[in-house]
Order: structure tokens, then C-alpha cells, then sequence
């Protein structure tokens, strides 16, 4: 059932096929946050409403039609572990969690479109970033063994309801993990590797590396033990992120880092023969409201970083899917239009975040950067080099990590409620429009992107 290119993952805020990231859609902080604080200001029967609207129209029939239109055949459906059980009511299956799921499913799959199912956020939060919905950048998930059974519990309960779905293509029951031992990871994906297989043994299972599906150096021999599985990578380059250490041109020097990367994170793979996947890559683009009158030559710029990464790609026919399909701008292949009503409210909102750079993911830090700098500079002068570089280092460097405590958790707290007063008093009709933003009709497409993944396609299905 492993599917070849092109495989193209499209990332879909939806219940429970969910796990809602910031900058996907606007809100600051992590999920469980924004949910908490519209309940507040709304009420819990309009907050739930207006939630459940929003995730009905992020993903529709006229999305399915138009990805597959594209000539795509597969969509990794990230979702969140809170939609299939509470905290304080563990191990009790919530059945109408699979309602948004089993929806998106059926719909791709009337399309000729496969999925694959993705734990994005798990219990206790499995990596040190926001969207594992845990609030915090320790991964508690690795520290207490009561979060890792959980998580067997559930995939075991989803593995039965799934087991004979054919248009599932297989599980990846961990997104990005990040444990600090490099050994928890591999006994977790033992024991759920054999939970899912007592009940079904077709799906694939597609297990990330460690450090954010970076590190597969201690996996050893454990892929003797098992069955059909294949083995994720996330494949980002910094040259498509504004951060990038210089404009990328497509050098012969820019193209060599980025292939070996991308050579090094699948090494041991390819030592043992295995199969690879490209779970995650693809980068995020100028906007104009932001960039101004640069913004079509940085996105220029960005185009080259997508077409060498696929030249790469190709040369082994990896299977990929490719972050993200719809948001509010930012990188999706469709995006809400600034015309909306969800736009609109939020217009001046969404510029304060962007200012203050509080979404991690590709944060321009132009504008505070002299801010965290001193802190910066504080703790390199203090604290001894040898204990400067805290995992996950080297994907979080000291300076990444300043960031994600001091502006992506500490101020965003203070941003959640400021969310969600733009929500008061509406009316189930307003909430009602407000959600409709998301639906096909009132998205954009991003063309550039959209084209090169068409001509890919079209050019792997002709040979």
C-alpha cells in the first residue's frame, strides 16, 4: 500500500483530523488555549459551534476536487488526541471525534484520493514545540509513562475502526518527536507498532525520527521487528524561511547543503534498505500586506527553493507530502481572502502578531529583535559554553530557544484573550459567516505554488 509519487501532504484544521496551529489560522498560542478563552467570552455552545462550522468549512468537496485536479493522490490528515479523549477521562473513547475524520476520508477518497492518519498532538505534548497543543516547551509525553500508554490505548482504538478502510494508506502515530534519551522513542514505537498490529496488520505505519523526524542514528536493527512500516523524514530548508543566512539563488553551493540535508536525515535508511517518506517540507511565502513591494521576489525566490528540493526528490522518487494545503497566507496551496469577515475582524490583530513575532513558524523578528537580543547576550555571557547548547539542539539553537519561552509562550499568553474578545457578541449566524471565511469559495490560490506541483505530477504520471 505505499503509495509513490507524488504524494503531497495538505494540512487540514480539522476535528478531530486536527491539530490547529497558529499560524495557520490566526490564533496565538496553542489550541487548548484559544478553545479555553472563546468559551469564555462566547459561551461553551457557541464556542463549540463555531469550531465545529470552522472545521466543516476548512475542508469541503470543492477542496477534495480541486486538490485532486492537481493531480495529487494523498493527504496526511494531522489530527489532536484531545478530540478522541479528555484529560480528566482518560482511556474513554469519544466517539463523535471521528466525526470530522471519518468525513474528510470519505471525501477524499470519492476523489481517488488517499490518506494517511497523523498524531500530531499527543498526550503531554511529544515534542518541544506548540503544536503538540501541550503550552510548554518540556515534552512530558517522554517523562511519564501513563501519556506514552495513552497513546497505544488510542491507536489501538483507531487502528479498529480504520482496520478495513482501503483508502487509508497507513498511520504515523507520532509527529515529530523530540526525547532527550534518543531510546524512549524506539521502545514507544515498539509496543505501538504491536497494539496497532493486533488489530490491523495492512496499514502501513510510518514512523518519524527522533528531533523532529531528523535522527534515525539509534534505531539500530529494531526495523527487523517491524511489519510494513516505513520511516518519515521532514525535509524543511532554511533557504525558504526568512531566516534564511542569505538570498538563495540556486548556487551550486546552496544546492549541494540542501541535497546533503536531505541525504543525511534518510542515511539510515538507505544503509538498511528501507523506505523512505517525505512526511513534511515546503517553504512559506512573502505576503503583501507585510512585505510590500518585495514580496514578489522573495516568493520568486521561494519558488526556486520548492523546484530544487523536488529535482532532489525526484532523483530518488520519494514519496512526499508537501506543508501545507489552506491557511490564512502564510504557505498553504489555497488561502482565506483578505476580503473575508474572519479577516477583516482579525486584520489588526494579525499585524500586532506578526510585529511581535510570536508564531515560531518562519517568525519574522525584524521588529523585536532588540528586544530578546540583551537576553541573548545575557545568558551566552553567564552560562558556560559547554552548557549553552540544550536539546534539541542543533535544530533549536540558543537563540531559537529564547524565542519559543519568551515570545511564542510567555507572550502569547497575554495575546489568547485578546483573540477571542474580537468574538463577543456574536450571534450564531455572525460566528456562522465568520467560519465560512475558510470555505473553498473564499480562498485564493496560490498559483506558482499550485503549478509546479501540477507540472511535477503530470510529468511523474507520464513516465
Amino acid at each position: 500500500m505505499l503509495l509513490y509519487f507524488p504524494n503531497t501532504f495538505t494540512y487540514l484544521d480539522l476535528s478531530p483530523s486536527d491539530s490547529m496551529e497558529n499560524f495557520i489560522s490566526g490564533y496565538p498560542g496553542c489550541e487548548f488555549q484559544i478553545r479555553t478563552a472563546l468559551a469564555e467570552v462566547v459561551g461553551p455552545i457557541k464556542s463549540e459551534f463555531f469550531f465545529d462550522k470552522f472545521l466543516e468549512y476548512f475542508f469541503q468537496e470543492e477542496d477534495a476536487k480541486f486538490f485532486k485536479s492537481l493531480g495529487l493522490n494523498c493527504i496526511r490528515l494531522p489530527f489532536n488526541y484531545r478530540h478522541f479523549e479528555d484529560d480528566l477521562n482518560p482511556r474513554v473513547l469519544k466517539e463523535e471525534g471521528f466525526k470530522h475524520l471519518d468525513r474528510v476520508i470519505d471525501l477524499c477518497a470519492q476523489q481517488g484520493i488517499y490518506t494517511i492518519l497523523d498524531l500530531h498532538a499527543a498526550a503531554g505534548g511529544q515534542n518541544t514545540d506548540w503544536h503538540c497543543d501541550a503550552g510548554t516547551h518540556i515534552a512530558n509525553f517522554w517523562l511519564h509513562k501513563d501519556f506514552q500508554d495513552r497513546t497505544i490505548w488510542l491507536w489501538k482504538e483507531l487502528a479498529k475502526h480504520y482496520a478495513n478502510n482501503k483508502w487509508i494508506a497507513g498511520y504515523n502515530p507520532l509527529n515529530e518527536p523530540t526525547d532527550p534519551t534518543h531510546t524512549a522513542v524506539i521502545k514507544f514505537y515498539d509496543q505501538v507498532h504491536d497494539a496497532i498490529r493486533s488489530v490491523d496488520t495492512e496499514h502501513v505505519i510510518f514512523f518519524d525520527g527522533n528531533t523532529f523526524a531528523s535522527d534515525f542514528s539509534h534505531f539500530g536493527d529494531m526495523h527487523k521487528k517491524w511489519h510494513n512500516t516505513a520511516y518519515s523524514i521532514h525535509d524543511y530548508s532554511g533557504y525558504g524561511f526568512p531566516a534564511s543566512p542569505e538570498d538563495y539563488v540556486s548556487s551550486d553551493e546552496q544546492r549541494r547543503r540542501m541535497k546533503r540535508s536531505y541525504e543525511r536525515k534518510r542515511e539510515w535508511m538507505d544503509q538498511h534498505g528501507l523506505c523512505v517518506w517525505n512526511g513534511e517540507w515546503g517553504p512559506v511565502y512573502a505576503r503583501r500586506q507585510y512585505d510590500g513591494l518585495a514580496t514578489d521576489a522573495i516568493n520568486e525566490r521561494r519558488y526556486k527553493v520548492l523546484k530544487d528540493q523536488l529535482a532532489i526528490y525526484n532523483q530518488d522518487r520519494l514519496s512526499w507530502s508537501i506543508w501545507l494545503y489552506k491557511d490564512i497566507g502564510f504557505q498553504g496551496m489555497v488561502y482565506v481572502s483578505q476580503e473575508t469577515s474572519y479577516m477583516d475582524l482579525l486584520k489588526d490583530f494579525l499585524a500586532k502578531k506578526h510585529r511581535l513575532a510570536v508564531d515560531a513558524w518562519g517568525a519574522d523578528t525584524t521588529q523585536v529583535r532588540h528586544i530578546y537580543q540583551p537576553l541573548i547576550d545575557h545568558i551566552t555571557k553567564e552560562i558556560p559554553q559547554e552548557n549553552q547548547n540544550l536539546y534539541p539542539f542543533p535544530v533549536w539553537k540558543l537563540s531559537d530557544r529564547v524565542g519559543r519561552l519568551s515570545r511564542s509562550i510567555l507572550v502569547t499568553e497575554y495575546l489568547v484573550k485578546e483573540w477571542a474578545e474580537h468574538f463577543r457578541g456574536k450571534s450564531e449566524a455572525e460566528l456562522d459567516e465568520i467560519a465560512k471565511s475558510f470555505k473553498f469559495e473564499n480562498c485564493l490560490r496560490r498559483d506558482g505554488l499550485n503549478k509546479i506541483l501540477m507540472d511535477n505530477a503530470r510529468t511523474w504520471s507520464s513516465s
